[in-house]
Formats: structure tokens, sequence, C-alpha cells
């Protein structure tokens, strides 16, 4: 069984100092996933060009951050997952969170939990 390839990115990286684990465009704080939900818009997408305006950002990295997102790695799945235990263990996943329902404080120790995840 061969190896699984892997792909040299020329503008994303994993940011050290974030609890995401997918790849951001290096140098930013903006998430490759950003941009692809921006592509991917059901209400308003937007076109690889606009985004790169946009987000002041070389075409090609745009190009880049929605082949990675479109390759489905799988720290993808795995943060939005952390994102889904975090808005349960918070309460923003109540069906009256929306019109005033309350904010739940999170312990240190569930947090930590969720995040390690």
């Amino acid at each position: 069984m061969n190896p699984p390839l892997s792909i040299t990115w020329h503008y994303l990286a994993p940011n050290p100092k974030s609890c995401y684990k997918q790849l951001f465009i290096k140098g930013t704080r903006i998430r490759a996933r950003v941009l692809y939900g921006t592509f991917m818009s059901a209400d308003e997408p937007m076109t690889p060009e606009e985004i790169a305006a946009e987000f002041n950002l070389p075409l090609a990295a745009v190009h880049e951050a929605i082949a990675y997102c479109q390759a489905n790695p799988p720290e993808l799945a795995q943060d939005f997952e952390r994102e889904e235990r975090l808005m349960e263990a918070s309460g923003m996943k109540e069906p009256n969170y929306q019109r005033g329902g309350k904010f739940k404080i999170v312990p240190p120790d569930e947090l930590a939990r969720i995040l390690k995840a």
C-alpha cells in the first residue's frame, strides 16, 4: 500500500496559537474554511477574485484555501465537532438561546477537555 501523498501548501500553514487545527493563510488569522465558506455561501457566494479583494489576499492564496477545503481534511471535521461541543456546553444550542437565552459559563476543566478533544 502506498503512503498518502503529501501536499505542500504555499499560502497555508497551521497557527500554533489557535485551538483550531485547520490551516490558516500564512501570516494572518484567516482560516482557510472562512474563505471557503464565503466562496460556497448559499446566500451571497463570492468569486475567488472577490474574496481576494475583500480579504486583501493573493488570488492564488484563495484558490489554495478552496482546494484545501475541497480535499476535506480531517482537521476540518475535528474543528467543527469541537465547536459543536463548546456550543452545547455553553447553552448556545438551547432552543431559546437566540431569543434571549442565557449563556452558560463552561467550567475550566470541561473547557480544557472540549478544546483538547
